[in-house]
């Protein structure tokens, strides 16, 4: 699909109050695992971003400094809405689960050697690698066809899952090899 019809495919800007709703859904359903929850909302309930754009904009997310939940929801809010968008998104992700938090702390020091409630975590461990797994899959699934940025996801995950490099240097050695494989491939055009 070119980008053209995928634009025509996506809903109006969303407004302050759509951000900050948006993002409060996710904050409130999103427990240990937000990211798969944040590409359906945000790409396919809500038409925010195409597929490509919300890889795109994960991937910037997660090259910066921080959460990238917490990263990708200002970076959609100040895209739509500037600064007031950024916070009502921000707000709107992190204000519930905060408090959520709070009180489990509170229930957990007060619990935390029953074995129930330690085997309830161990569950808990267990869907948030399963959800973590789910978005590999979809967030590659716009990349499928495009041999270098496989080449550079598996580069990515040799590196840093399987030899334990550290993380900024060989991000940094494939997001500037990745730039320059994207450069050199839209100068030559297609073939």
């Amino acid at each position: 699909m070119d980008s053209i019809a995928a634009r025509d495919e996506l809903a109006p800007a969303p407004t302050v109050g759509a951000l900050f709703g948006g993002f409060l859904t996710l904050g409130l359903t999103g427990f240990g695992g937000v990211l798969p929850l944040a590409r359906r909302l945000i790409v396919e309930d809500r038409r925010w971003l195409s597929a490509a754009e919300f890889t795109e904009l994960l991937g910037l997310c997660q090259f910066l400094p921080g959460g990238n939940i917490i990263n990708l929801s200002v970076a959609i809010g100040l895209r739509f809405r500037g600064v007031a968008g950024a916070l009502a998104a921000l707000i709107g992700l992190i204000a519930a689960p905060t408090a959520i938090v709070i009180l489990l702390g509170l229930v957990y020091e007060r619990f935390s050697g029953d074995a129930h409630v330690r085997h309830a975590f161990a569950g808990l461990a267990a869907a948030a690698a399963g959800l973590l797994i789910a978005m590999a899959v979809r967030i590659a699934l716009p990349i499928r066809g495009n041999a270098a940025a496989i080449a550079i996801a598996a580069l990515c995950f040799v590196g840093i899952a399987v030899l334990r490099l550290p993380l900024l240097p060989t991000m940094a050695t494939l997001a500037a090899l990745s730039i320059g494989v994207t450069w050199l491939t839209t100068r030559r055009g297609p073939r």
